[in-house]
């Protein structure tokens, strides 16, 4: 039986929907442009998929969601009603609250697949190559308890820009050899991209030009530009 707060206070009614493990992250997908069910669950890999379907399930049946059938039935296509619009919004506020007064690039929180996922969204694509172009992630400093792949592929055919964890075929074009934590930082705003290519933290080889072009296809996190207290900045690049 779900666990209710046995309050009709309009705060406990919410938390029994929002606070629920793993919903946040699933609106977070959802906000982000996720609309398919592997989709979303790439951006959370480690809930199982039983558990993603039962979330999804209880999000429609709070009018947070609705799915409609994918073309052929293979799958749902899922997306936020008026009511998860605006519970969106409080994603999005709990995101600039979390860069703006925690912790997040600690050892126990890398993840290298959030990482390469969350980069794929923002891509400059009028800055992208017309051709095809393939750009593969190595990590370095991956924590050893997490089995998650170490190398990643972004297959580039504007629009389109697409993550794949084994070898999609294709010859790479630049490669990014990268300290997991470092690239973290940067992709939060914590640190410019130049300055970990200058101290070697973060490698960009293989074709010449598209290596040198890559920065500038690489925009950072939405929630880079979010200031940080004065005291917390002095701390991170001291």
């Amino acid at each position: 039986m779900k666990t209710t707060y046995g309050q009709f206070c309009p705060v406990a009614v919410a938390s029994e929907i929002f606070a629920e493990r793993w919903t946040p992250i699933i609106l977070r997908e959802l906000v982000h442009g996720s609309r398919r069910f592997n989709e979303i669950h790439r951006g959370a890999p480690r809930i199982s998929r039983a558990l993603l379907a039962h979330r999804l399930r209880a999000l429609e049946a709070a009018g947070v969601i609705t799915s409609t059938p994918r073309p052929a039935g293979k799958g749902r296509d899922y997306r936020l009603t008026e009511s998860g619009r605006e519970m969106g919004e409080i994603v999005v506020r709990l995101g600039q609250w979390g860069q703006r007064w925690t912790t997040r690039v600690a050892r126990e929180r890398l993840d290298a697949g959030l990482l390469v996922w969350d980069m794929h969204r923002r891509m400059a694509l009028d800055k992208l190559p017309e051709t095809r172009t393939v750009v593969r992630f190595d990590f370095r400093g991956v924590p050893v308890r997490q089995r998650h792949p170490k190398t990643y592929w972004m297959v580039i055919e504007r629009p389109e820009v697409d993550v794949c964890v084994t070898d999609p075929g294709f010859e790479v074009d630049v490669y990014v050899d990268a300290d997991l934590a470092v690239l973290s930082r940067v992709w939060l705003g914590d640190a410019p991209l130049a300055q970990a290519l200058r101290a070697g933290s973060v490698k960009l080889t293989g074709n010449p030009r598209l290596a040198r072009a890559f920065p500038s296809w690489l925009m950072l996190s939405t929630l880079a530009a979010v200031p940080r207290p004065a005291e917390q900045t002095q701390r991170r690049v001291a």
